[in-house]
């Protein structure tokens, strides 16, 4: 391990982490490409780029996931080889991966102590940790009970539980992979307020991030990457959204939906006090209804587990419910799950959790392109056998339209960016030309270029004269993509209220449960006020 200096200037402090010529590759493909990056110590530094840019393959090598074809990895000014997490713990470095690492059945306290423990007998270890757990609680607003068990924690909660980890093992330097893809916009704030502490306390923070938005409110400094190289590093007081926007896709993106003013026709989708109770009992549904007409995209908002799931569910075919569901006026057996009578009826469903419910990841592209949909006369010979040509031709056609990255059909869907999954799962469902589209999250974990792409094709089905129904807990995709807007709230739906009569505290008001604030709030607004917020839509 050799001593860097910095510039040749051993008064100034060396940078907390400096990649020099970083390359990794996979096979044929090049996830990074000689990259030099120096993030200085105590800030927070972000890393932004489109899906497949290389982002996350750049901090696993940083955290010992991977190990780089070729580069030097220096901390504080030493070089540190990292080949493997041990290493990169011993580092100083913690990582809180996308998709959390903790064991469900474990409590919070038995999560932190694991892997971490002092020696054979693991009572000392507990103790130690338990007061350590206070003292880290109090200083970086992590509250959370350590006697809690995992798998009855809400996320935000157990996204802490990682960071606590973390700053348990020493961390200086906190690596967040897409922290806030599964938070509520509180939770989210809360993170925020979490990161910038530790920075004050000293931590460096590296965030991966595709919510621009986030990128400006939170970083100090940014980092952009493009198809494997390393094409900007700013101030962030210093750039634009519009300016990241173009160097994350290498063209000018369109930062906001551009539509016209929809013509709704006749109701295609019809549902009447719908329930669902879990198997424990609980009522999920509580006889909601609305409407989508033809023409239009109908959103719910919400703060996640509140019912949105289960009416997905409930409407894709997954789960059974009781209520009536009209689909161009006909009755679906919502008492009955089946997918396939809901496909036949012409719902096509996006589910909003890819990985379990959208996508076999260990079965390639062009398997995944044509599920629930094989049966189907395009796809089949006699006797029911597929007929692999067809469905290799389309699968190309979609890889083609879509712009799922890397170009190859053969490749399982695990080896897939997050935004590519999700096109490949979109593809599916939206070429099949439906006359109902609904849809959970559409653009979670899904970059900036990805998610114009995804909002220009819904408006164009919406045009097409399709009823489109959209769940997300993503508001600014809520206000600006959906023609009218409801709450869901502890298993029950507000009112319907006119997207350009609502701004993001109304419907703040509504995911919490207060209502008659939300109805409050409406009373005290003027004219002006009311008139002002529809032209600003």
């Amino acid at each position: 391990m050799s001593s860097h200096p910095v510039s040749g200037r051993p008064d100034l402090v060396a940078p907390a982490i400096e990649l020099r010529g970083i390359s990794k590759s996979f096979g044929p493909v090049r996830a990074n490409r000689d990259i030099d990056l120096s993030i200085a110590k105590g800030e927070i530094h972000g890393i932004v780029g489109e899906n497949g840019a290389g982002k996350s393959t750049l901090m696993e090598i940083l955290y010992g996931h991977y190990s780089a074809d070729a580069g030097q990895i220096f901390i504080d000014g030493r070089e540190t080889p990292i080949p493997n997490s041990e290493a990169a713990i011993r580092a100083g470095i913690g990582m809180v991966h996308q998709h959390f690492m903790l064991v469900e059945n474990f409590t919070v306290l038995e999560n932190v102590v694991l892997g971490a423990e002092d020696g054979s007998l693991l009572a000392p270890s507990l103790v130690r940790a338990r007061t350590l757990l206070g003292e880290l609680a109090h200083e970086y607003e992590l509250e959370v009970d350590p006697k809690a068990v995992i798998e009855d924690l809400s996320v935000g909660l157990q996204q802490r539980v990682e960071i606590l980890k973390a700053l348990y093992r020493n961390a200086d330097i906190l690596i967040l992979d897409e922290p806030t893809g599964v938070l509520t916009p509180s939770e989210a704030d809360h993170l925020f307020r979490i990161l910038r502490n530790l920075r004050n306390q000293g931590k460096t923070i590296l965030l991966i991030t595709h919510k621009l938005r986030e990128i400006m409110d939170v970083t100090d400094s940014v980092s952009v990457m493009r198809r494997g190289e390393l094409v900007a590093t700013l101030r962030t007081s210093e750039t634009s959204p519009e300016e990241l926007a173009e160097l994350m896709v290498g063209r000018k993106v369109l930062l906001r939906v551009e539509k016209q003013p929809c013509q709704p026709g006749d109701i295609l989708l019809d549902v009447e006090n719908l329930s669902v109770t879990d198997r424990n009992g609980l009522r999920r549904l509580k006889e909601i209804s609305f409407n989508v007409r033809a023409g239009e995209i109908f959103g719910i908002a919400g703060v996640a587990g509140n019912g949105q799931s289960e009416l997905l569910a409930v409407l894709g075919g997954i789960t059974s419910g009781s209520g009536n569901v009209r689909v161009k006026g006909a009755e679906i057996e919502v008492e009955r799950a089946d997918g396939q009578s809901r496909r036949a009826a012409g719902i096509a469903h996006v589910p909003e959790d890819r990985h379990r419910l959208g996508l076999i990841m260990e079965f390639a592209q062009w398997e995944n392109s044509v599920f629930g949909y094989h049966v189907v006369d395009r796809y089949c010979r006699r006797f029911g056998l597929t007929n692999r040509r067809t469905i290799f031709e389309a699968a190309e056609a979609k890889i083609e339209k879509y712009d799922i990255r890397p170009a190859n059909r053969n490749l399982s869907a695990s080896r897939f960016s997050g935004g590519n999954q999700q096109k490949i799962v979109i593809s599916r469902e939206f070429e099949r030309d439906p006359d109902i589209l609904i849809v959970g999250q559409p653009t979670r974990g899904v970059d900036i270029g990805a998610i114009e792409f995804i909002h220009r094709q819904i408006v164009a089905l919406r045009d097409a004269g399709k009823a489109i129904l959209l769940i997300s807990v993503e508001l600014d995709e809520i206000l600006s993509l959906t023609d009218r807007v409801a709450v869901m709230f502890d298993g029950s739906i507000s009112s319907d209220e006119l997207t350009s009569r609502t701004d993001e505290r109304e419907l703040g008001l509504l995911m919490a449960g207060l209502a008659h604030d939300f109805e409050t709030a409406r009373e005290h607004m003027s004219p002006g006020q009311s008139s002002s917020a529809e032209s600003g839509r």
